[in-house]
């Protein structure tokens, strides 16, 4: 199995979409800096005069570092989520394709050794990736405003940001034994958009009362089911209410700085249980990953 596990990190640093994923980030990184420093440089010149002890302007320093990690986290889960469905997508299908799966099989290692080997391979790999992402976003904006410095949440909020990581990459496997490369690839990017879009449903409507009340129960049942379906962006919401500490804050921030945060999904974050879902959802799409790859005819 371990020798699996670090065949895939050597095949990842080889393939393009690595490569690309590089290119994203290093782009992503630099637009975000000037983006940072632009806010930054506002909020500044709006506050100017204020004695730096002012609870007035620790609030206001702390409400625009929120903005701006909420702005970062919100594109950085597009370019993690990228990495984790991408380089996973043609685990199986793409190798059967090309006849490397046929050459490994016959060799002495059982077939579950073989998947749990890759996905770890995947898993880790990403959730390195995650933490020098997360990392970066951090210093960034520690830079150019004010960000929490409770360790404990922090931590929490990596795991709570690399836990699309394993969810994905176990539905991409999943996927994988089903779906031809391409195919897979496609279906998971619009099934990872479903949740984001029902995510978006539920951000948007609880800012408009008369939208919601027209509509009645239908904008909650829909963003429910899309939710459901892929979790990956309610996990992104609980893990920056964790981070913030938000629920304790609220009352603290001005009303339309609220509502300006919701859509970034700060203090949006769903139920505890959310949180036992995705682990099931994941555990589920692993297991099922397993015993169709068990079974499959290669």
């Amino acid at each position: 199995m371990t020798t699996i596990w670090s065949m895939t990190w050597k095949e990842l640093l080889r393939k393009k979409v690595l490569l690309l994923t590089v290119i994203l980030t290093v782009l992503f990184l630099i637009t975000f800096w000037f983006i940072a420093s632009t806010l930054g440089n506002s909020y500044s010149g709006s506050n100017r005069g204020l004695p730096s002890s002012d609870p007035g302007l620790l609030i206001t320093k702390f409400s625009e570092g929120m903005v701006i990690l909420g702005l970062g986290f919100f594109f950085a889960s597009f370019v993690l989520a990228f990495l984790a469905i991408f380089s996973s997508s043609s685990v199986i299908s793409g190798e059967a394709e090309q006849g490397i799966m046929q050459a490994l099989m016959p060799r002495p290692i059982a077939r579950w050794k073989w998947y749990l080997g890759r996905w770890l391979g995947y898993v880790s790999f990403c959730m390195v990736y995650a933490l020098a992402l997360f990392s970066a976003i951090l210093i960034i904006t520690n830079i150019h405003a004010t960000i929490p410095k409770e360790a404990t949440n922090i931590v929490i909020a990596y795991f709570l940001f690399a836990s699309v990581v394993p969810l994905l990459i176990s539905l991409s496997m999943l996927g994988s034994s089903f779906f031809s490369a391409i195919g897979n690839g496609v279906f998971m990017t619009m099934l990872y958009g479903g949740g984001w879009l029902g995510g978006m449903i539920d951000k948007v409507a609880s800012q408009f009362a008369s939208l919601k009340h027209e509509m009645g129960s239908s904008l909650d049942t829909i963003s429910g089911l899309l939710s459901l379906a892929m979790p990956a962006d309610g996990l992104q919401r609980t893990m920056l209410d964790r981070l913030f500490n938000y629920s304790s804050l609220q009352e603290l921030i001005s009303s339309s700085n609220n509502d300006f945060f919701v859509i970034f999904g700060i203090g949006s974050a769903p139920s505890p249980a959310f949180l036992w879902y995705a682990l099931v959802y994941t555990l589920v799409a692993l297991a099922l990953g397993l015993w169709r790859f068990q079974r499959k005819d290669l």
